[in-house]
């Protein structure tokens, strides 16, 4: 049986266990950065793509100009993504990237849940 992601990043011993399992204490929190809704669907998309524009982001998440810039700080000034501003022509343009913390984070976030996921079924 191959071993879960948060096994292979956590060595032989595996990820600390969660209350309610084994061997388990208080569970970790959550990244509040990137559980916010908006917050977690731009982390998202980012990974499923290299690179997006605020236009496409925008477009993806369906929210406002204001809403997206906001979230989007936020994950930048945490080093989860990383904002590159120039021109396309004479227009403006903004792309945004994943950065290899911010993939760690999200791996560290989905591993969490999965295991929230597998306690409540268990």
């Amino acid at each position: 049986m191959a071993k879960s992601n948060a096994a292979r990043r956590a060595g032989p011993g595996g990820p600390a266990p969660l209350k309610g399992e084994a061997g388990g204490g208080a569970a970790p929190a959550l990244d509040k950065l990137i559980h916010e809704r908006l917050r977690l669907a731009i982390v998202s998309a980012l990974a499923a793509n290299d690179a997006l524009t605020f236009s496409e982001l925008k477009a993806v998440l369906k929210t406002s100009d204001g809403n997206l810039s906001v979230h989007a700080r936020k994950l930048e000034d945490a080093g989860y993504i990383a904002c590159r501003k120039g021109f396309d022509g004479r227009v403006p343009r903004t792309d945004y990237r994943l950065t290899a913390a911010g993939r760690r984070a999200l791996e560290r976030y989905l591993d969490h849940m999965e295991a929230l996921i597998r306690m409540a079924r268990g």
